[in-house]
């Protein structure tokens, strides 16, 4: 087919990667490129959409897979600017017939391709981020349950575990003669991301392999609410946001070690967890752009948040012991255990009556692990703004830290001078 721009963007990984096999199979010349997308960089709410640790975490995930690309005689090329604009210029330069990319079914990265197809760019998409493929759902996205257990009932009727991942490409095609001009260089972030959660297709594979080899997953039920350790719970989310492994990858494993260990709890509540991770993808197909209104699904006006009450959530200091032990934690680390993230949610929404939208942008900002539709979906379901039946999910601090934090082990750890 002559040339083809390779797009990675939430999926810097070769193996099981459908899209870029495709790409391979069907190019003579390939040009794999990210861009690093530079368009409303900074929030509305005056700090940065990717902070430092997501930052460090995304240029570790890029060089593993640049060193793996090299491997095979190829490269990775990055670059800075508007992502449809940088794209549609090396379309044009480079003579492409077209640019393979994965489908991202959120407002932001729907309008990137829109761009791209309107200006004359040939753009093949492919969906491959969940665990489950869509084909094979027993209804049509735009008309699947609204309510999560429903939704499962649904996939657990029809025995649907996942697809199946497929090897990496045994062979790159060249890169073009002629490379493009503008190609950066990568930039090493100072600050060092979660220091047990290196990025990289090499270290998801390698988490993996240990925590399966330690079977861990069979007190993944039991551990998964605790907030201090590497192991209650899985940490599997830093690697899956970026595509460094895929979801089918990880369920392949996970069906192995069932396999080979028996089916229990734990392992039943990694399945869990991963059809999470779905749902919220597959609730973009039917509700899209309605998600990111300031009312969600629900057409109840948000109440304005007051600067100066955000400054103090956002910075552990409300006065909240727990909450705030939470804050700090995810400010040096980049990372927060799920219930610190539904209790530090809450008391936002809740106790101190701020925007949802606020604190999910510093999520957004924060977090390593950040993913458009677990971050979009947690929040709305908490301020009870998404398809959850109960109308939101408030949480009392006084309770929470009694159930999980009863010695203040915690709270000592991140509220102790630094």
């Amino acid at each position: 087919m002559g040339t083809l721009i390779y797009w990675f963007r939430n999926d810097l990984r070769l193996a099981d990667n459908p899209a870029f096999t495709q790409a391979c199979f069907n190019a003579d010349y390939l040009l794999p490129v990210y861009v690093h997308d530079t368009k409303e960089q900074e929030t509305v709410y005056g700090f940065e959409r990717q902070g430092p640790h997501r930052k460090a975490f995304l240029r570790a995930s890029l060089d593993d897979l640049k060193t793996r690309l090299q491997a095979q005689g190829s490269d990775l090329l990055e670059f800075s600017g508007k992502s449809a604009e940088v794209l549609l210029r090396l379309f044009k330069d480079s003579a492409a017939d077209a640019i393979y990319c994965e489908q991202i079914e959120a407002p932001e990265e729907i309008e990137q391709v829109r761009i791209l197809q309107e200006q004359g760019a040939n753009v093949d998409e492919y969906w491959q981020s969940s665990m489950l493929d869509p084909q094979h759902f027993p209804f049509d996205l735009e008309k699947m349950p609204d309510v999560f257990t429903a939704f499962r009932r649904e996939v657990e009727r029809a025995q649907l575990k996942f697809a199946q991942p497929i090897n990496a490409p045994k062979k790159i095609p060249s890169l073009p003669a002629a490379l493009p001009q503008g190609s950066i260089l990568p930039s090493r972030a100072q600050s060092v991301a979660h220091p047990y959660l290196l990025g990289g297709a090499s270290h998801a594979q390698a988490h993996l392999k240990q925590y399966l080899e330690r079977r861990l997953a069979d007190s993944y039920k039991e551990t998964r609410n605790q907030l201090i350790g590497m192991d209650y719970s899985s940490k599997f989310s830093a690697w899956l946001s970026l595509g460094c492994i895929s979801a089918r990858d990880i369920a392949a494993q996970l069906n192995d070690y069932e396999n080979s260990y028996g089916a229990n709890d734990g392992t039943y509540w990694l399945w869990f967890e991963l059809l999470w991770r779905d749902y919220f993808r597959f609730i973009h197909f039917k509700y899209g752009q309605k998600l990111y209104r300031a009312s969600g699904l629900t057409g109840v006006p948000v109440k304005p948040s007051y600067a100066s009450s955000f400054e103090q959530w956002r910075t552990g200091n409300t006065g909240a012991a727990l909450v705030d032990a939470g804050i700090r934690e995810l400010h040096h680390s980049g990372y927060l255990s799920n219930r610190m993230r539904q209790i530090v949610a809450s008391y936002w929404i809740y106790d101190m009556k701020g925007d949802w939208r606020a604190g999910a942008a510093w999520f957004e900002s924060q977090l390593i692990d950040y993913d458009v539709y677990s971050n979009q979906g947690n929040w709305l379901y908490i301020a009870g703004r998404g398809t959850d039946p109960r109308g939101g999910r408030p949480f009392n601090v006084t309770k929470q830290a009694q159930d999980h934090d009863p010695q203040e082990i915690y709270r000592n750890l991140w509220l102790s001078p630094r």
